[in-house]
C-alpha cells in the first residue's frame, strides 16, 4: 500500500469516526414543516415617526422576542431577514390566531396630557393643523380631548403586574422609566397636578394602538410642578390577573418601533411532519439500497466498495448538517436523499475511465489503471460538481423559506460526495487493487471487463451525428409541444407566487368535493377553490383569508366532515408573492448566465452556448410538462428546476470534457467524428449515473407522499430530458456552431507521468483510445 493510499485511509477513518460520534450524540434541527408549528414572515412598515430600517427592525425583533416568550413557546426562533423583515418560527403552535394576536399588534404606546372633556365634533375632526392630539373614548366610554403625545412607550424601562391585597386595590401595573423618559413623566404629571382634584385635566391618558387603556388621576398628594418620580407610578383599575399581566407585557415589551404586517404564514400539523420524515427515511433507505445493489452489479467488487463509501457519505453528510446547525426542512430532506443518488456520479466517472485505461493497456496493472481513472476523471468530476454548486447557491440566495434548506443540503451533499468518491472510495479500491486475487480475476474487480453497455456500443459503432440538424428538429418539436401546453393549459402558479392562502384539512368523515364547495360558499367564501386528495383530505385555496376567516371555514367543514384537523396552512401576501415570482425569474436568468460564463471559461464558446441552449430546452420542456399535467408550479418546483439545470449542465460537461480531450489528441480529425466517439465513450457513465438517481427519485415519488410527489416527478422528468438534451441537443448544436467558428482545435494538455507509467508497465507504445474506440 502506497503512502498516499495510507494517508487517504487514515483521513477517511478519522472523518468517519468523528461523523459517527456526532450522529450518535447530537440531534438534527428540524424545520417546522417536519416537526409541526407556525412560521411567519413579518414586514416592517414606515410609521409617521420612524422609518423601517435595519436598526428599527432589530429593536422590533427584540420586542417581539419578549412577547413570544410570554406565550410559553418552546425554543422559538426569531431572525431578521434583509433590512425590514423578521422571520418568526414557533414550534408546536398550531393556531396562528394566538400568535398573530400578540405578534402582530403594533402596540404604539404613548402618554398624553388631558386637555378636558372631548366632544363628538372634536372626535370627528381628530387633530387640527396646530398639532393637537386626538379625541378618544376613555375607559368608561366618555370622550377625552388629548394633547400631543409627550412620551412614547420606548421610554418604559420596566412594567410589572402587582396585586395589593392590603389596600384592596387588586391588580395594578407598576411603571419604571428610563432616565430621560422619567424626567418627561415627572414633568407631564407635574403639569396635570396643577389642576383641581377630580378635574379632567388632572388625568394622564395612556394610549395603546389609538385606544385609551388607562387615564388615571394624578393623586391629590402630588404637588403642582412636582410630579411623580419614575418608579413610583401605578396604573390602577378593575384589572383581572390576566389583564394586568397582558398590559404589563405590552408596556414593557413596549411599543414596536415600527408597525409590522404578516406577509407570509405557514402552519404544518405535527402528524404531517412526522409522516414526511418517515416517508423520506423509507425512500432514502430503499433508494440507497437499490442504488448500492445496482452499482455492485455493474462494477462488482469495486462497486461494492463504492457502496460502502456511499454509506459513509450518508453518515458524514448527516453529521455535517447537524454540526453546522442547518435547519432540516422537507425539501432539504429530499435534497439529502437526492444527493445520495448523485453521489454515485463521481464513482461511475472514475470506474468507467479506469475501464478504458485498463482495456487500453491490456497487460497493465489494475492499480495503474485505477490511478489513471481517478486522475483523468478529475476534470469532469470537478466541473460537473461546480455546476451543481452554482445551482445550490442560487437556491440559497434567491429561494425562500424551506427552499433555502434544499440549497444548503444539496451543497453539503455535493462537497461530501467528492470527499466520499475521491478519498474514501479511492482508498478502499486502491487497497483492493493491490490484491493479487482481485487483479487476476477480471470477473471480480469490475474494471477489467468493458461492461455490457460499452461492449454493445463498441460492437455496433453507430454514427450519431451525420445529420445533426435532425436531432435539433426533434428537440424543437419537444419544445413546441411544451410551449403549446403552456399556452393552452396555462401554468398553475402556486399560492407562493400568486399570493393568497392554501389550507389543507383532514376530516374524520368522508366529504365529497361538491359538498365541501357548497359548505365553504355558504360560510362566505364562494371564490375559494376546493380540491380533494382522497375521501378524508381537502385542499382549499383562496385569494384572501385572515385567521378568523380560516377558523370559520374550518368550523363550517366540521359540520359536514366531523372532526376537522388542519394539516397545512400557507398564507402569502400579494407583495411577497410578486417578490417571490420575480426572484424565481431572476434565479433562472442568473443560472443561465452564470452557467454560460463558467462553461465559456472552462471550454470553447461553442460548447458553452450549446450547453446553455440544451439547458433552456430542459427548462421549457419541464414547465410545459407540468402545464400539461396540471401540476402546481411553486417554490418546491423551482428547487427541482434549478437542480435539473445543474444536472443537465453536469451531463453536458462530461461529454464536452471528453470531446475536448479526444480532439486535442487528434486535431486533424473532423469534429463530428470526435464528438461521436466522445458520446459513445461517455454513454455508459450517463446511463449508470442516471439509473442510480432514478432509483432514489422513484422511491421518493412512491413513498414520499403528496408533499414530495411533485418534487420527485419534476426531477424524474428533468433528468430524463436532461440526459437526452446533453447528447442530442447540446452536441449537435455545438457541431453546427463549430462549422461557423474559425477557432483552432483545442491544444493538447500533457498529463505528467502518464506516458512513462504506461511504457514502464507494458513495454509497448501507448495506444490512443481515440484511434481504436470501437475495440475497447
Amino acid at each position: 500500500m502506497t503512502r498516499a493510499t495510507t494517508v487517504r485511509a487514515v483521513l477517511a477513518a478519522a472523518v468517519l469516526l468523528v461523523s459517527v460520534f456526532i450522529t450518535l450524540t447530537m440531534s438534527p434541527r428540524l424545520g417546522l414543516d417536519l416537526q409541526g408549528g407556525t412560521r411567519m414572515v413579518l414586514q416592517a412598515k414606515d410609521s409617521g415617526t420612524a422609518k423601517a430600517d435595519r436598526e428599527s427592525t432589530d429593536r422590533t425583533l427584540e420586542v417581539l422576542r419578549q412577547r413570544i416568550d410570554s406565550l410559553g413557546v418552546a425554543e422559538p426562533v426569531l431572525t431578521r431577514s434583509g433590512e425590514d423583515r423578521i422571520i418568526v418560527e414557533l414550534p408546536d403552535v398550531q393556531d396562528p390566531r394566538q400568535a398573530s394576536e400578540v405578534i402582530g399588534r403594533t402596540a404604539q404606546l404613548s402618554f398624553h396630557a388631558v386637555q378636558g372633556p372631548g366632544t363628538q365634533e372634536q372626535k370627528d375632526a381628530e387633530a387640527d393643523a396646530a398639532g393637537d392630539g386626538p379625541t378618544l373614548p376613555d375607559e368608561q366610554g366618555g370622550l377625552l380631548d388629548l394633547g400631543p403625545a409627550q412620551l412614547s412607550g420606548a421610554g418604559v424601562e420596566d412594567a410589572t403586574a402587582d396585586f395589593d391585597a392590603q389596600q384592596g386595590t387588586g391588580w395594578s401595573v407598576s411603571l419604571d422609566f428610563h432616565k430621560d423618559a422619567g424626567r418627561k413623566w415627572t414633568g407631564l404629571t407635574g403639569e396635570a397636578a396643577c389642576n383641581p382634584a377630580q378635574d379632567e385635566r388632572r388625568r394622564v391618558a395612556i394610549v395603546l394602538d389609538g385606544k385609551v387603556i388607562s387615564s388615571p388621576q394624578v393623586d391629590p398628594s402630588v404637588g403642582c410642578k412636582v410630579g411623580l418620580p419614575s418608579g413610583s407610578t401605578q396604573i390602577t383599575g378593575s384589572f383581572s390577573a390576566g389583564e394586568a399581566r397582558d398590559l404589563a407585557l405590552l408596556i414593557k415589551g413596549g411599543a414596536l418601533p415600527v408597525p409590522v404586517e404578516i406577509v407570509e404564514q405557514r402552519t404544518v400539523g405535527p402528524t404531517l411532519g412526522a409522516a414526511a420524515v418517515d416517508a423520506s427515511a423509507q425512500a432514502a433507505l430503499i433508494g440507497a439500497a437499490a442504488t448500492a445493489l445496482f452499482i455492485t452489479f455493474v462494477y462488482r467488487l469495486f462497486g461494492a466498495l463504492a457502496a460502502l463509501a456511499l454509506a459513509a457519505y450518508g453518515v458524514i453528510s448527516y453529521a455535517a448538517l447537524v454540526v453546522l446547525g442547518v435547519t432540516l426542512t422537507l425539501p432539504g430532506l429530499a435534497g439529502f436523499v437526492l444527493a445520495i443518488g448523485m453521489a454515485v456520479d463521481a464513482n461511475v466517472l472514475v470506474f468507467e475511465r479506469a475501464r478504458e485505461e485498463y482495456a487500453e493497456r491490456r497487460n497493465g496493472s489494475l492499480r495503474s489503471a485505477l490511478s489513471s481513472g481517478f486522475r483523468n476523471a478529475w476534470s469532469a468530476v470537478a466541473d460537473s460538481n461546480v455546476t451543481t454548486l452554482i445551482a445550490a447557491g442560487l437556491l440559497f440566495l434567491l429561494g425562500s423559506g424551506p427552499v433555502k434548506g434544499f440549497g444548503v443540503t444539496l451543497a453539503i451533499g455535493v462537497l461530501v460526495s467528492m470527499f466520499s468518491a475521491l478519498v474514501i472510495a479511492r482508498a478502499l479500491t486502491e487497497i483492493a487493487a493491490g490484491s493479487r486475487f482481485v487483479g487476476d480475476y477480471a470477473g471480480v474487480n469490475g474494471i477489467a471487463r468493458p461492461g455490457r453497455v460499452r461492449a454493445w456500443l463498441n460492437a455496433r459503432d453507430p454514427q450519431l451525428f451525420r445529420a445533426p440538424r435532425r436531432w435539433l428538429m426533434m428537440s424543437a418539436a419537444l419544445v413546441l409541444v411544451a410551449v403549446t401546453g403552456i399556452l393552452v393549459r396555462g401554468v398553475d402558479l402556486g399560492v407562493e407566487f400568486t399570493g393568497g392562502r392554501l389550507v389543507e384539512y383532514s376530516t374524520s368523515r368522508p366529504v365529497d368535493v361538491e359538498t365541501a364547495r357548497d359548505t365553504i360558499a355558504a360560510a362566505g367564501f364562494a371564490d375559494a377553490e376546493v380540491t380533494t386528495a382522497g375521501e378524508h383530505d381537502l385542499s382549499v385555496r383562496t385569494g384572501k383569508l385572515d385567521n378568523d376567516g380560516e377558523h370559520a371555514l374550518r368550523t363550517a367543514l366540521a359540520g359536514e366532515g366531523g372532526e376537522t384537523t388542519k394539516v397545512r396552512d400557507e398564507l402569502i401576501g400579494p407583495s411577497l408573492g410578486d417578490e417571490l415570482r420575480r426572484n424565481a425569474l431572476i434565479a433562472l436568468g442568473v443560472a443561465v448566465l452564470v452557467q454560460l460564463a463558467y462553461l465559456a471559461a472552462r471550454f470553447r464558446w461553442t460548447f458553452a452556448v450549446a450547453s446553455v441552449g440544451a439547458l433552456v430546452h430542459d427548462v421549457v420542456v419541464l414547465v410545459g410538462a407540468f402545464a400539461w399535467l396540471g401540476r402546481p408550479v411553486d417554490g418546491i418546483f423551482l428547487a427541482a428546476l434549478l437542480t435539473v439545470i445543474g444536472y443537465s449542465v453536469n451531463d453536458s460537461v462530461v461529454v464536452f470534457d471528453r470531446v475536448r480531450e479526444l480532439w486535442a489528441r487528434n486535431r486533424r480529425t473532423p469534429v463530428a467524428d470526435v464528438a461521436n466517439r466522445a458520446v459513445l465513450q461517455t454513454v455508459p457513465r450517463t446511463v449508470n449515473t442516471g439509473t442510480g438517481a432514478l432509483f432514489i427519485l422513484a422511491a421518493l415519488a412512491v413513498l414520499g407522499g403528496d408533499s414530495l410527489a411533485d418534487f420527485a416527478l419534476a426531477l424524474l422528468i428533468g433528468i430524463c430530458v436532461g440526459t437526452y438534451s446533453s447528447v442530442m441537443t447540446a452536441v449537435p448544436g455545438a457541431l453546427l456552431l463549430e462549422r461557423s467558428s474559425k477557432a483552432p482545435p483545442p491544444a493538447r494538455k500533457r498529463t505528467p507521468g502518464r506516458g512513462k507509467t504506461a511504457g514502464k508497465t507494458t513495454g509497448k507504445p501507448r495506444r490512443d483510445p481515440a484511434d481504436n474506440g470501437a475495440r475497447v
